[in-house]
C-alpha cells in the first residue's frame, strides 16, 4: 500500500486579515504550496478543503472556491471537511486515506477561515456550535466559559494552577515571536499574563484574556503524495503514525478533565509508531487555551493526571526542555482560524523536521508528535511525523 507524505506546503500570515473571505485566502496559499512542492495543477488528482464556517460567512461550497481562483484545479474533484476545531486535520486525513487507498497520486490540502468579518458576539455564537447546545448553549462566556468551566473543576481536584496557566501563556507567547506568520509576535511575560488587569481581565473565570486563544484570519495548504512519487521530490515528510479518537460530545456523558478521547489518540499513535513520548523531539499541541495544554501534557503521558503542573514547572516544555510544547507559540500566539488550525501546525512540525523553521527551530528535530481536536477533546487527531527526504 503506498504511503502519503508531506512534499510542499504555504502558510498565510495568521491575524486580522485584509482578505475579505476565504476564497481570497484560500487563492492566497495555493499557488505557493503547489510551487514549494514543483508540481503544477494538472498533478493534482484530489482537492481536500476543511473551513468550519457555520455562520462566519454565507458564502458555503467552500470546496468548489478552490476552482475560482486557480481556473487550472477547477475541474479537479474537490471536497470540504467540517470538524469543529480539528476541520484542517480532518481534511488532511481524508488527502492522507485518498492517496494511500491508490485514488491518486497528489493530493492538495487546503484549510482556511475567516473569522474577523463578524461583531465579536457573532463570533462567540457561532464557535458555540463545536459545543452540545441542548446542554451548554446558555453558558456564560460563551466556549470561554466552557473551558472555564473545564479548568474550575480541574482546580477543584488537584489544586489552583492559576500560576502554571500564566507560565504556558508567557512561554507560548515567548516562542511566538520567532514565528514570522504568528497573528502575536510578543513576549508579554509571566507576570503579565499572571496579573488580572484592565488589560488582561478575567474572560470566563478562571481563565483570563491571556489564557484564551485569538480570533484569526488565515489559510495554510499542503501537498500530499504518495511515497514513490515523493522518492522523486526534493522534500518529503512521512508519517510515521497518524491516529483519530472520538468522545462524547456533551461534557455531562464524561469526565471533562479526563480528556479520554486525547489520550487514545496519543495511545494509538505512538502504539503504532513504537515509539514513547520522550522519544518526539517537539510537539505541536492544540491550546485553543492554557487549561487544554495543560491536560493535554497529562492525555500525551508527559505527566500522570493532575500532575501537569509539573511539565511547565520543570522546563520540560521549553523550547530548550526534554519536550519542546508549542515552539511555534501554538495557537495562542500563532492565533486560531478554525478550518486552517490543523494544517498549520503539521507545517509547523514539518519545517522543524526539515531544519527550516528559522528562530523557532529545535535543535536537531528529527521526529515531531501533532495534537490538533475539535470541541472540548470530542474529536481527537494525532500524527508523528518523521523526514524521510
Amino acid at each position: 500500500m503506498a504511503k502519503a507524505q508531506m512534499i510542499g506546503w504555504a502558510h498565510s500570515n495568521f491575524g486580522k486579515s485584509a482578505a475579505p473571505d476565504t476564497e481570497t485566502l484560500m487563492a492566497e496559499v495555493v499557488g505557493p504550496a503547489l510551487g514549494h512542492a514543483s508540481v503544477g495543477p494538472s498533478d493534482v488528482d484530489g482537492i481536500f478543503v476543511g473551513v468550519y464556517n457555520n455562520g462566519f460567512s454565507r458564502q458555503d461550497f467552500q470546496a468548489a472556491l478552490v476552482g475560482m481562483s486557480h481556473h487550472g484545479l477547477a475541474a479537479t474533484p474537490a471536497v470540504r471537511f467540517e470538524n469543529a476545531c480539528a476541520t484542517g486535520s480532518a481534511a488532511l486525513f481524508g488527502a492522507l486515506d485518498f492517496i494511500e487507498a491508490g485514488r491518486g497520486r497528489i493530493a492538495l490540502v487546503i484549510g482556511a477561515e475567516k473569522m474577523t468579518g463578524l461583531p465579536s458576539s457573532e463570533v462567540g455564537d457561532v464557535l458555540m456550535s463545536g459545543c452540545y447546545r441542548k446542554e451548554e448553549a446558555d453558558v456564560e462566556g460563551g466556549f470561554a466559559g466552557v473551558f472555564g468551566g473545564i479548568a474550575q473543576n480541574y482546580f477543584q481536584r488537584h489544586g489552583d494552577r492559576s500560576e502554571e496557566l500564566a507560565m504556558i501563556a508567557a512561554k507560548n507567547h515567548r516562542n511566538g515571536v520567532g514565528n514570522p506568520v504568528a497573528h502575536m509576535r510578543k513576549d508579554l511575560g509571566f507576570d503579565f499574563c499572571n496579573t488580572v488587569s484592565e488589560r488582561n481581565p478575567y474572560v470566563a473565570s478562571p481563565l483570563r484574556r491571556t489564557d484564551c486563544s485569538l480570533v484569526s484570519d488565515g489559510a495554510v495548504a499542503i501537498v500530499i503524495a504518495d511515497d514513490e512519487t515523493a522518492a522523486q521530490m526534493s522534500r518529503a515528510i512521512a508519517f510515521r503514525a497518524r491516529s483519530h479518537a472520538n468522545d462524547f460530545m456533551a461534557l455531562s456523558w464524561r469526565d471533562p478533565i479526563a480528556f479520554d478521547g486525547a489520550r487514545r489518540a496519543w495511545a494509538s499513535a505512538l502504539g503504532t509508531s513504537r515509539l514513547a513520548i520522550d522519544d518526539l523531539d517537539l510537539v505541536e499541541t492544540h491550546d485553543c487555551f492554557t487549561i487544554a495544554e495543560l491536560i493535554e501534557y497529562e492525555a500525551m503521558g508527559l505527566a500522570s493526571p493532575g500532575q501537569g503542573f509539573r511539565v511547565v514547572r520543570e522546563g520540560i516544555a521549553e523550547r530548550s526542555g526534554r519536550l519542546p510544547v508549542n515552539p511555534s507559540g501554538g495557537l495562542k500566539a500563532r492565533g486560531h482560524p478554525l478550518g486552517a488550525t490543523g494544517v498549520s501546525m503539521h507545517v509547523m512540525a514539518a519545517q522543524q523536521l526539515m531544519n527550516e523553521a528559522g528562530g523557532m527551530q529545535v535543535s536537531n528535530a528529527s521526529l515531531a508528535g501533532v495534537f490538533n481536536m475539535g470541541g472540548a477533546a470530542v474529536t481527537n487527531y494525532v500524527s508523528i511525523l518523521e523526514r524521510v527526504r
